[in-house]
C-alpha cells in the first residue's frame, strides 16, 4: 500500500449541530507516502455538504510543504462556526504526520 491514514482532533465550539453528536472534531486523511499529498480527507462535521467541502478543500495538498497553506484555505473559505476547530484539527493532523515521517 502506498498511503498512510492519519487523524487530527480538536474541540468543537458549543452550540453546533456536530457538537451534539461529538465533543471533538476529527479530520482524517489518506496521504501518499512518497509525496505527502492528501489523496482524500474526511471530517466529522454534521452535514454531508460540509464534509464534502472540507474534502475538496484539502485534496491535493502536500504535507511536505507544511500545513499553513491548507489552514489558510480553511480560514478563507470555511466561514462556519467550526472554522477554528478545523484549523486546530489540521494542525494536529500535521503534527501526527510529521511525527510519522520523522520517525522513519
Amino acid at each position: 500500500m502506498n498511503t498512510i491514514f492519519i487523524a487530527g482532533h480538536a474541540r468543537l465550539p458549543s452550540g453546533m449541530a456536530a457538537q451534539n453528536m461529538y465533543e471533538t472534531l476529527t479530520i482524517t486523511a489518506e496521504i501518499d507516502k512518497k509525496y505527502g499529498v492528501i489523496v482524500t480527507a474526511s471530517c466529522t462535521l454534521a452535514t454531508e455538504h460540509g464534509k464534502a467541502f472540507v474534502q475538496q478543500l484539502l485534496r491535493g495538498y502536500s504535507l511536505r510543504d507544511g500545513i499553513e497553506k491548507p489552514v489558510e484555505e480553511v480560514k478563507n473559505h470555511y466561514l462556519g462556526k467550526a472554522g477554528n476547530a478545523l484549523m486546530s484539527a489540521l494542525r494536529d493532523l500535521y503534527k501526527q504526520y510529521d511525527a510519522c515521517v520523522v520517525s522513519k
